[in-house]
């Protein structure tokens, strides 16, 4: 299984119902969105997915889940982008919770990877993914324990 990443900036799209999402998540164990990906050439359904919140603090890995469809052209502002939908297991609101802050994913092996893209979607590298789901798991149990 690949593993992409996804950039979020909540100053360039504000995800108004973030919260209302979480607690659909929590409630249903359900939730899909739809995320601009550049490697649409390589993703494929069944694919992991990784969401890093960039361009304002905490900077992070806030979410997760499963890439579910084949990569479709869609238009938003004008132009056409490729895009993906993502089913969401882990969703959090880095305004409100912990989340997998940059200064964990710049440490060790991890840090041969871009974490900040400047485009959605990125290939995260193969050698990496084993590691990354790991610490985030870890980063999740943690988490749940804590509350």
């Amino acid at each position: 299984m690949r593993s992409y990443l996804f950039g979020w900036n909540p100053i360039k799209f504000a995800w108004a119902d973030l919260d209302k999402d979480i607690e659909k998540l929590q409630n249903t164990g359900e939730l899909t969105d739809n995320w601009s990906v550049v490697s649409h050439k390589t993703i494929k359904p069944g694919d992991r997915a990784y969401v890093v919140r960039v361009g304002v603090e905490p900077k992070g890995i806030f979410a997760s889940g499963i890439v579910s469809s084949e990569p479709f052209l869609a238009s938003r502002k004008g132009r056409i982008y490729h895009r993906i939908n993502v089913s969401f297991d882990t969703l959090l609101n880095p305004d409100k919770e912990r989340i997998l802050t940059l200064d964990i994913l710049k440490t060790g092996n991890l840090a041969a990877q871009t974490w900040t893209p400047q485009a959605s979607g990125i290939s995260i590298r193969s050698e990496l993914v084993e590691e990354l789901e790991g610490v985030w798991q870890d980063f999740l149990g943690e988490r749940h324990s804590r509350q």
